[in-house]
């Protein structure tokens, strides 16, 4: 939809246009006549800064143009008149961008703020997010909190089968490492059960399947 990525690009702009020819036609003719065009000003402003433009900086993101996500996310320069669920998007993704630049610090706290905004589009996104923080925190040698976090994002759902067998094979991981083999097995079939199809995620399985079966339990 070019269109509506182009008003959203826009919005402001638009606005204010509309701004300024009502208050000519508010002169001119007269309140009333102008009242439409100062109401479709106003939407058009107030829709730029409390809902911001989130649509262009996942759009961005999913064909990995991280360049141009970027520029659009500093784009937004009163991040605190954002709606709240809104809101938690724009820390989520900020979170991914530090990810992204290897800035884990950076990105838990973002994470963290995210989540803590709440709203149905938080809800929808809590699982991913608790996923990526487990993976943040195992980055970091905290093995406890990460499978804390990653056991969090299994109950809160996650949207498909990719980020599940990511979620298994990461309590594998873990498991295999606390020597809780019998665990480990249960979560490798568990994972293998997604039949993922990333690649990242298939040569996973394939490597830890070269030996888990010779595990004892």
């Amino acid at each position: 939809m070019k269109w509506l990525n182009l008003f959203i690009k826009f919005r402001l702009w638009l606005g204010l246009v509309l701004l300024a020819l009502a208050i000519y036609v508010n002169v001119e003719a007269g309140f009333w006549p102008s009242f439409i065009i100062y109401l479709l000003a106003v939407i058009c402003i107030l829709g730029h800064f409390l809902l911001g433009p989130m649509r262009l900086i996942q759009n961005a993101m999913e064909v990995g143009d991280m360049e141009e996500a970027k520029k659009i996310v500093d784009s937004i320069k009163f991040p605190g008149l954002l709606i709240k669920p809104i809101r938690s998007v724009y820390y989520t993704i900020q979170g991914n961008m530090a990810m992204v630049n290897q800035d884990l610090e950076g990105a838990e706290k973002l994470m963290k703020k995210g989540l803590s905004l709440g709203g149905s589009l938080t809800q929808q996104a809590e699982g991913p997010t608790k996923l990526q923080l487990g993976m943040l925190c195992i980055q970091k040698g905290d093995m406890k909190q990460g499978e804390a976090y990653i056991r969090q994002a299994i109950r809160s759902g996650l949207p498909d089968s990719e980020n599940n067998a990511a979620a298994y094979l990461q309590l594998c991981s873990i498991m295999m490492n606390k020597r809780e083999f019998r665990a480990a097995k249960e979560y490798f079939k568990k994972a293998k059960s997604f039949k993922a199809t990333t690649p990242q995620i298939v040569d996973q399985i394939k490597q830890i399947e070269k030996y888990i079966t010779r595990m004892p339990g």
